[in-house]
């Protein structure tokens, strides 16, 4: 029999999400105005100096608010009652961005031929992120459900239904939306909580075999990533640089020229204009050329034990639903992590995905904010074994007496 001890939080969790949103916030505050200036020059746009820097701050302050909530607020398992309404309405705005970015509709908002937004005026909302959030809720409400019910690999019971809803998932973000990297960090989700679920492993390994067979199909098929493929092999290989090849080689260069010590704050080169996407998926490099080696080791360092401590926060509950829970933000943390640093030092090739709690940006530091929180709650609760029939005080009597022999031993 386990019983859940309440106690203190895991402050490491606490303290590096706020670490690495306060480091996220200087970065923007050093580099938005350089964004600012390119983004003028070059579409003729009116950004003022301390824009990005206020979006960030506008985010960091709802992402906080959100990140509260979870934690003190809103109770996991009163998420566990609406998984399935949560599922359905994150998959129902993915489908209607779809259906305004087809009929033109202003609500859409596409860059770069990617419609990856709902456009609400002041602000824009990206359903993917939400869509990341209520997948794990639902997942570790249906695989322990169906592990209770003894029917985890059963065609009609499980595969179907689980096929049915990941499926749709990842063809409204990859196929609708276009969004390769939210794809990665999905199929993470999925597979790290099938890991933990108890899915016999002859089935877990033909998905994935068969999700390799989608995704390298996927790539083939598409001129654009198969542009980037190619770029990433002329870079490893040394090939002559070109327009494709164009986004990693500043990004490795951003990286070298920080060196080890780094340029230092409001010094970045590649940040006036010569790195792509310096405030979003490439911020890892610009922090790089700020921060210098011993910098973005200390920030690999604080991401390695956060992650490890929300490994901690699984190993210590002993119910399923908890545990799935905080396996599956542990995967969206960690394929987000490891896909951007590697595509930021050519591992391989680049993909559209943020750093978690750095990258500008709304809907994505709020959500996964909020998921932190959550694993914040839970790791409120450790559980523990309790002996069937234990009589606590005849122990302490016990123990006592045992303290009280050697005294009078002595």
């Amino acid at each position: 029999m386990h019983k859940n001890r309440k106690h203190k939080s895991d402050l490491i969790i606490l303290f590096a999400t706020l670490g690495l949103m306060a480091l996220g916030l200087i970065v923007i505050y050093a580099i938005g105005p350089m964004r600012a200036n390119v983004l003028n020059s070059t579409y003729g746009t009116d950004y003022d100096p301390n824009s990005f820097f206020l979006g960030q701050l506008r985010s960091v302050i709802l992402s906080l608010a959100a990140f509260f909530l979870a934690f003190k607020v809103i109770p996991y398992k009163y998420l566990q009652k609406y998984a399935k309404p949560l599922m359905i309405a994150a998959i129902l705005m993915s489908a209607i961005l779809w259906v305004l970015a087809k009929a033109g509709s202003s609500l859409a908002k596409c860059e770069l031929g990617e419609c990856r937004w709902f456009n609400l005026g002041v602000v824009s909302f990206q359903p993917a992120e939400f869509l990341k959030l209520a997948l794990i809720v639902y997942l570790a409400d249906f695989l322990t459900r169906k592990k209770t019910e003894g029917n985890i690999g059963k065609w009609r019971e499980f595969w179907l239904p689980f096929l049915i809803v990941c499926g749709a998932s990842l063809a409204l973000v990859v196929v609708a939306q276009g969004d390769l990297g939210s794809g990665v960090a999905l199929i993470a989700i999925i597979f790290g909580m099938m890991l933990m679920s108890g899915i016999p492993a002859r089935q877990y390994l033909i998905m994935i075999a068969v999700v390799l067979v989608v995704s390298v199909a996927a790539v083939a098929t598409s001129s654009h990533r198969m542009q980037r493929v190619d770029a990433w092999i002329a870079t490893l290989t040394g090939s002559e640089s070109t327009d494709s090849t164009y986004h990693i080689e500043n990004a490795m260069m951003a990286i070298g020229v920080g060196g080890f010590f780094g340029v230092g704050i409001g010094n970045s080169v590649q940040a006036t204009g010569y790195l792509p996407e310096s405030i979003n998926d490439s911020v890892f490099a610009i922090m790089g050329e700020t921060f210098g080696f011993v910098g973005l080791f200390l920030i690999i360092a604080i991401f390695g034990l956060m992650l490890l401590r929300i490994l901690k926060v699984a190993e210590g509950t002993s119910e399923s639903n908890n545990r799935l829970f905080v396996i599956g933000v542990f995967s969206w943390m960690l394929a987000q992590v490891v896909v951007n640093i590697m595509a930021m030092t050519s591992l391989i090739p680049v993909t559209g995905i943020t750093l978690p709690l750095l990258s500008y940006g709304g809907t994505s530091m709020i959500f996964i904010a909020f998921a932190i929180g959550l694993v914040l709650q839970l790791s409120c609760y450790t559980s523990r074994e309790v002996i069937a029939n234990e009589d606590i005080s005849s122990r302490r009597g016990v123990r006592g007496s045992r303290y009280s022999s050697r005294r009078r031993s002595s």
